[in-house]
């Protein structure tokens, strides 16, 4: 009986680890593809039959997109102000791609810090109004971004933000599937551990720094992976919000390359492999949130 168990545990071991393997090859596919792609010549990416490896790995690619324009560094305009930084003058990709990580970057710390505190609000306040508060945001949650998108963007132009980064940042801030997020990890914290903490004198701050933000830590990382993709791949938001070469971010440059050439396949899968980077490095940091577990409930004696 034993090894009949033994030999159907097995099974499915082999059987479970095939098919991770075919899934992951499937998705990792295109990501091969497109890398591999921007290597190659014209003639072997537009040829009829598939190269799996490229005959002759060429530069050509990254050399026209380095080299199409121009733009300074980085030309940092603190929100509110007329106030800018310019830096040195680099290849115009150089520079998109420092405005995404930029816009990604920081949407990304700022919707982590303010769902964080709105969730924790919300999980463990008793203040009047606050299902309504929270139903609103549940309702917000299903409100596509083109029905405010006017009034965005003229809340932008008021504020002397349109064509600037931040006019991107800020609309995906007060992301409300994040405060939601955060609000059901919220829940999960021990209310005893902050009638304790409260006992001992810990000011709101203090019980929130030291026990409620430790806890949903790994509810942040989750948040912090969905945030940056989300505002990494908003190319709607920001088709329409960035207009000047200088504040355009990856994917709007290499979609504006593309407008004033013919298309150039080899390009843009030198762009996407460019733009793939980050959101790579990103991923493999906070992965370990996606499969960490938690324990919400226990309290040690």
């Amino acid at each position: 009986m034993k090894e009949k168990q033994f030999n159907r545990s097995s099974c499915y071991k082999i059987i479970s680890v095939i098919v991770i393997a075919v899934l992951a090859f499937l998705f990792a596919f295109p990501l091969y593809w497109i890398v591999i792609g921007s290597f190659k010549t014209s003639a072997a990416i537009n040829s009829t039959v598939p190269q799996w490896w490229p005959q002759e790995l060429v530069l050509d690619n990254y050399r026209k997109l380095f080299s199409r324009q121009t733009a300074a560094m980085w030309d940092f305009h603190i929100p509110f102000t007329q106030f800018t930084i310019a830096g040195p003058d680099v290849p115009a990709a150089i520079r998109w791609l420092f405005n995404t990580v930029f816009m990604a970057v920081m949407a990304m710390l700022f919707t982590c810090a303010t769902s964080a505190m709105a969730g924790y609000a919300l999980a463990k306040k008793r203040f009047v109004g606050r299902t309504i508060v929270f139903g609103l945001i549940v309702c917000a949650m299903a409100l596509p971004k083109q029905v405010i998108l006017i009034p965005l963007l003229r809340e932008m132009a008021s504020l002397n933000l349109y064509n600037t980064i931040w006019a991107v940042i800020f609309p995906i801030v007060g992301w409300p599937f994040g405060v939601f997020l955060m609000k059901q990890f919220s829940e999960g914290i021990p209310g005893e551990m902050m009638e304790a903490a409260r006992i001992d004198g810990a000011s709101e701050w203090k019980t929130f720094y030291l026990i409620a933000l430790p806890l949903i830590k790994p509810g942040i990382g989750a948040l912090a992976i969905f945030t940056f993709i989300n505002s990494w791949n908003d190319y709607f938001m920001q088709l329409i919000m960035l207009t000047s070469t200088k504040n355009l971010t990856i994917s709007l440059g290499i979609a504006k390359l593309q407008a004033e050439n013919a298309t150039d396949f080899g390009l843009i899968m030198a762009g996407a492999s460019l733009a793939a980077i980050p959101i790579i490095i990103v991923f493999l940091i906070f992965q370990k949130y996606f499969t960490k577990g938690i324990t919400m409930g226990a309290v040690k004696g």
